[in-house]
């Protein structure tokens, strides 16, 4: 009998970029139909760039021991008219991980975060083809709103992305 995956769900920060910048870009390249962001687009970000992204953005990651398996992002919109929402970004877990559970915790995790913020909505993009994202955001609270046909330049053609949005509830005055 196999042990199970365990894990582990922290904020990344500055002393992270290595681990971060390295789960990306091997998501990039082992899954290039599921990211609007293609390898070479941030594979010449310097570490400096990366740990930047790091604090100005919430990432959560998933820690199976010392290898980071997950990431999941959020970024609050700006401007006033604006930043009640924000937009969850960059999932992505490591082939060991699928399956274990971690991924519905980091997007629980984002929404606490948002939560925290006082946001309303948190909003996020994810390939038309990927029926298992958008049944795992289904299950968080996520509903469709929309379709960009021919969002992403894939080499072989473009790919649709599937618009989905989570409401949360309002802020309790207490």
């Amino acid at each position: 009998m196999s042990e199970p995956f365990r894990w582990v769900i922290r904020r990344l920060g500055a002393a992270d970029a290595a681990a971060y910048q390295a789960l990306r870009l091997a998501g990039f390249r082992g899954n290039p139909g599921e990211f609007r962001v293609a390898p070479e687009d941030e594979a010449g970000l310097t570490p400096a760039q990366v740990a930047e992204r790091l604090a100005r953005a919430y990432v959560a990651g998933g820690w199976s021991g010392e290898r980071l398996v997950g990431i999941a992002g959020l970024t609050r919109y700006e401007g006033r008219k604006l930043d009640h929402r924000a937009l969850l970004w960059g999932m992505y877990l490591a082939p060991e991980a699928r399956g274990s559970g971690l991924a519905g915790a980091l997007v629980d995790d984002v929404l606490a975060e948002a939560r925290r913020q006082g946001l309303r909505q948190v909003l996020l993009t994810v390939a038309a083809p990927n029926a298992r994202a958008i049944r795992l955001y289904e299950t968080r609270g996520f509903v469709r709103y929309g379709v960009e046909p021919d969002a992403v330049r894939q080499p072989d053609g473009f790919m649709d992305e599937v618009l989905m949005l989570c409401r949360l509830p309002a802020p309790s005055a207490t």
